[in-house]
């Protein structure tokens, strides 16, 4: 479980306020808002790559506010991928593997599991720079999982994607949870990825929480004016 207890950031031109939220353990959880709203800034400050001002964080009853992101048992998937481009498609997925002291042998088997699951073991010894936006993507998913971390956090991972690439990455990442039953924080501005992907959902508005609660609630019931102009739906 993640609890995020009055999350305060604060940046020369940015903040964030108070946040608040919880997401059950295998649940899928969306961020969704405006661009500019503080969505990637909130997930950054659970990965441990935000400045915290005030709050806490804890992940499975342990509190993470003051760990380094290495110690957090968090992955996060860019937009982008943020492959390393100098590395192979094996070598990226392999790389979170090498600070948890696994055998070669097993680490090796890990990353081959994985590229044979996310249909990317052709592209092996491939550079992120010859890969397709899906292609990366698929790596960049095969590298978060390789660490089996605790919670999956995902920053617009669809969002730079053609629509026949993002309607294929995100059926992999609903048959991924389902699978893994894996708790998932995602960051969009995209409706329907919200409703296809996830089960609760917080709407962010100016570095604040406007209304969270289950998807379906939130489009069929908003609480606000503002969520309700976002959302195209009427109180």
């Amino acid at each position: 479980m993640i609890k995020i207890n009055n999350l305060s950031i604060d940046l020369p031109d940015f903040a964030v306020r108070d946040v608040s939220l919880s997401v059950a353990p295998g649940e899928f959880f969306i961020l969704l808002g405006p661009t500019g709203a503080g969505k990637s800034l909130i997930l950054e400050a659970l990965a441990g790559l935000a400045p915290i001002t005030h709050g806490a964080l804890h992940l499975n009853g342990t509190e993470i506010t003051h760990l380094p992101p290495e110690k957090r048992h968090l992955a996060i998937v860019y937009q982008d991928g943020a492959l390393f481009p100098h590395l192979t498609v094996e070598e990226n997925i392999a790389f979170g593997l090498r600070y948890q002291n696994k055998k070669a042998d097993n680490a090796r088997q890990t990353v081959h599991d994985l590229m044979d699951r996310l249909g990317i073991t052709r592209l092996k010894t491939r550079k992120p720079p010859t890969l397709s936006g899906g292609e990366k993507q698929r790596t960049a998913l095969a590298r978060a999982l390789a660490v089996k971390p605790d919670v999956l956090l995902l920053d617009e991972p669809l969002s730079a994607l053609d629509p026949a690439t993002r309607s294929e990455i995100s059926t992999l990442l609903k048959t991924l949870h389902r699978d893994e039953a894996m708790t998932c924080l995602m960051v969009t501005h995209d409706f329907d990825e919200a409703r296809y992907l996830g089960q609760s959902m917080a709407v962010i508005r100016d570095g604040r929480i406007e209304q969270s609660g289950p998807v379906q609630a939130l489009f069929h019931h908003p609480e606000t004016p503002f969520v309700a102009r976002f959302l195209k739906a009427t109180l």
